[in-house]
């Protein structure tokens, strides 16, 4: 029995309602492609004559994402239904020379061309003016279902919403997909007679079964064993659940064709992914976007691939990252090693731990195995990069290319501050920084005379380190003020524990106003300045008084650093605070 020849038509006007999108449902991203993808390279691969697809909501979005030769796109103005895409079409489905028209949803992405090729045979073997694809589900809430004819056999009479059934109608198991296969002529004879006189008050395209069955035509169903191709995205856990059915056909396929996959559960590999046979991947590993893998590498653990072209016999090791570039057979990339934007590696070249590559060009046999940066770089063959290196390429404006010719030797932290061309077999000295063009097999040197003076150290410290002598705390009165000395450091440890006991033992016996004079204090770490804070806490709990005078210089300097110097009373001096609790006691 010669193929069916049909038209395709694709409906991917709606809005993302339940997925609370602003983005149009079929550019919601599966398995790294947009969701509409699926359905389209399904019709495309099923043979049509013409393919079209309908566009509504930020229809240019769409437009951009799908477009290319051989597929048309119809506007659907306003977002009156399924039915209303089809009078959208109407005029080009009228021009069409194809017996049939294959209507199908843009969210079906499990969807096989081969089960369209069979649709379109049923339904020339059938001779109905519409065959619709279903499927039996064990929870088919959600889904319109399919009423036979009473009868029996495949005729449909009718197909209900889930909104409109009855109890009893709820119970049947046999859903419509969505997808239906149009003898064109009666389809184009009835199509203008839909109305919106149903619950949703929308043209629906299922409406056109029992309008069909009044005119005397036949409407049959055509079954699909495999329910997961015809079940369709209506939010993100649909989305998620199709994304897990995806990943798992992509990674038994590779696993057929010669891939090891260690755990298919934790892998992640996007639709048009090419893997080499005896290629190992390893749990955590994710190959997105265009990416293809040679045969006999290694992906370690927690390695991610995004469009990139990987050689054979190449070793990514754990934790690397590639993006966009091109990688020759024999190499081996980290474990942590960044590779980004176009940047190229040519055979047998090595890349280890945390090296980032952006832009650059690594020659055959070049190493750079730490700790290294090489943006906007040309390496020659048999070059080494000692750990630290950075080809320093923006000057502020403008990106500059560093050039190290063939076995040019980097030293370890050398800054190469590029425009700069090393010369073929030149060396350039560890912590070097080169900011001229090194000739080559010249050695460059780029870097201060080291110069040591004897005795320095110690002389700085007593500059620098406050005076720490052993704490001191001594309590005096002045009239009903309570006077605590304070010498030497307050710092962590004994000093600040006998200043706790102190405040806890003033407050305890009734003391309600303090002054600590901090002339002699010497230095003051956090958990010093803690205790003051906790000290000021407590007199105000107990509707006391407490305040610091006479605080050193450097003290001051430590306290205003803190932002403490406004939360704590401080005065100048001792008389100035005394006479301070006087005043308040007077007011």
């Amino acid at each position: 029995m010669p193929n069916q020849r049909f038209t395709a038509l694709i409906l991917a006007a709606g809005k993302a309602t339940r997925f609370k999108s602003s983005y149009p449902k079929v550019l919601h991203h599966l398995a790294g492609m947009p969701l509409g993808e699926y359905a389209l390279r399904a019709a495309l691969a099923a043979g049509p004559e013409q393919t079209y697809m309908v566009i509504g909501h930020q229809g240019e979005q769409v437009r951009t994402k799908f477009e290319r030769p051989g597929l048309r796109f119809i506007v659907q103005k306003q977002p009156f239904g399924t039915g209303h895409a089809l009078l959208a079409a109407r005029r080009e489905l009228e021009r069409s020379s194809s017996a049939a028209v294959m209507v199908l949803v843009g969210d079906a992405p499990l969807l096989r061309s081969e089960t369209l090729l069979e649709l379109a045979r049923a339904h020339l073997r059938a001779t109905a003016a519409a065959t619709v694809l279903t499927t039996r589900l064990d929870n088919p809430h959600g889904y319109g279902r399919v009423l036979r004819a009473p009868a029996g056999g495949s005729r449909v009479r009718a197909i209900v919403e889930e909104s409109a059934c009855t109890a009893a109608q709820k119970r049947i198991r046999e859903v419509s997909s969505g997808i239906i296969c149009f003898d064109r002529r009666p389809l184009l004879n009835h199509l203008g007679q839909l109305t919106r006189d149903n619950p949703q008050k929308e043209y629906l395209l299922t409406d056109l079964v029992p309008l069909f069955r009044r005119h005397g035509e036949t409407v049959v169903a055509f079954p699909v064993e495999e329910s997961a191709q015809v079940l369709g995205i209506n939010d993100r856990l649909d989305l998620a659940r199709a994304e897990k059915i995806l990943r798992a056909r992509k990674a038994e396929n590779l696993m057929r064709e010669g891939v090891t996959i260690v755990n298919p559960d934790t892998t992640y590999i996007d639709g048009d992914v090419r893997v080499g046979a005896d290629s190992i991947l390893e749990p955590g590993v994710s190959l997105l976007g265009a990416t293809a893998v040679g045969s006999h590498c290694a992906l370690r653990l927690g390695c991610t691939i995004a469009d990139s072209t990987l050689g054979d016999r190449v070793t990514v090791r754990p934790y690397s990252m590639i993006t966009g570039c091109d990688i020759a057979s024999d190499v081996i990339i980290g474990p942590f090693a960044h590779l980004r934007d176009g940047a190229v590696l040519l055979p047998e070249a090595r890349v280890g731990n945390f090296v980032e590559v952006k832009k650059s060009r690594i020659g055959r046999r070049t190493k750079a195995w730490h700790l290294a940066y090489l943006g906007d770089a040309v390496l020659g063959h048999d070059v080494n990069v000692g750990a630290g290196t950075v080809t320093c390429n923006y000057d502020g404006e403008r990106k500059n290319t560093t050039t190290i010719d063939d076995r040019a030797f980097i030293g370890s932290g050398t800054m190469i501050v590029a425009p700069v061309t090393i010369g073929r077999g030149a060396y350039v000295g560890a912590g070097s920084t080169i900011t001229d063009d090194v000739p080559p097999e010249a050695l460059a040197l780029g870097r201060a005379r080291q110069v040591n003076k004897e005795g320095w150290a110690p002389s700085v410290h007593a500059e620098r380190r406050p005076a720490f002598t052993d704490f001191q705390l001594s309590q005096r009165a002045s009239g009903d003020v309570t006077i605590l000395d304070l010498a030497g450091p307050l710092i962590m440890g004994a000093p600040v524990e006998e200043f706790h006991l102190k405040i806890r033992h003033l407050l305890g016996s009734g003391h309600r106003r303090v002054l600590v004079n901090m002339g002699r204090i010497t230095y003051v770490d956090s958990t010093g300045l803690g205790s003051l804070v906790a000290a000021l806490t407590a007199f105000r709990k107990a509707r006391g008084e407490f305040k610091l005078a006479a605080i050193p210089a450097r003290v001051m300097t430590i306290l205003e650093t803190a932002r403490l110097n406004r939360a704590l009373e401080i005065c100048p001096d001792e008389p100035s605070a005394i006479a301070g609790f006087h005043s308040r006691a007077e007011s």
